[in-house]
């Protein structure tokens, strides 16, 4: 059975994003040489990004080309708007628990939840998540959205690795 595998930035106070959505705070640890804060590695385990609506048309509105061409995208959403028609993109938009249950059965690599937030606290909620790769990064947001929004169940993990990083950076890794 294939993995989902949560793979994200998150700053010291728990954000993924700034109140209004935005990530450039992202911007000042960028991936060079190497500093790609696992992110090579974990690309090459997956064949498969799955996303919310909200995080598909954040990273649309970047204007940049569609980053996943080469994986399969799933976008949990209930509004089935494809902004990218050239790249392999399907919307599941209804019966979210049982169709993910069905992604993590079918043959091939694993699965990269690229976020957001209330996505992965349903997921977590239903015992989907089976790694998580969390790359803390040195600064302190203050407010916007939360890692773990809704109040997800308390789950135990299982420390796997621990790297930090020149620029402050630190990627933690657990699995169930």
């Amino acid at each position: 059975m294939r993995k989902i595998k949560l793979y994200i930035a998150v700053s010291l106070d728990g954000y993924i994003a700034t109140p209004d959505g935005g990530v450039e705070w992202l911007n000042q640890f960028q991936i060079s040489g190497n500093e790609d804060y696992g992110y090579k590695e974990l690309y090459q385990s997956i064949d498969s990004v799955l996303m919310g609506g909200r995080t598909y048309r954040d990273i649309i509105g970047f204007g940049c080309e569609w980053p996943y061409k080469d994986k399969v995208s799933y976008i949990i959403s209930r509004n089935e708007v494809n902004l990218t028609p050239a790249a392999e993109v399907h919307f599941i938009t209804e019966n979210i628990i049982y169709n993910v249950e069905r992604l993590k059965k079918q043959e091939g690599k694993d699965i990269w939840l690229v976020g957001g937030g209330e996505l992965v606290s349903m997921l977590m909620n239903a015992d989907l998540i089976d790694e998580m790769q969390l790359c803390y990064l040195p600064i302190v947001l203050g407010q916007g959205f939360a890692l773990f929004p809704n109040k997800p169940k308390e789950t135990v993990w299982k420390l796997i690795s621990s790297k930090s990083f020149d620029s402050g950076a630190m990627l933690i890794s657990y699995s169930k």
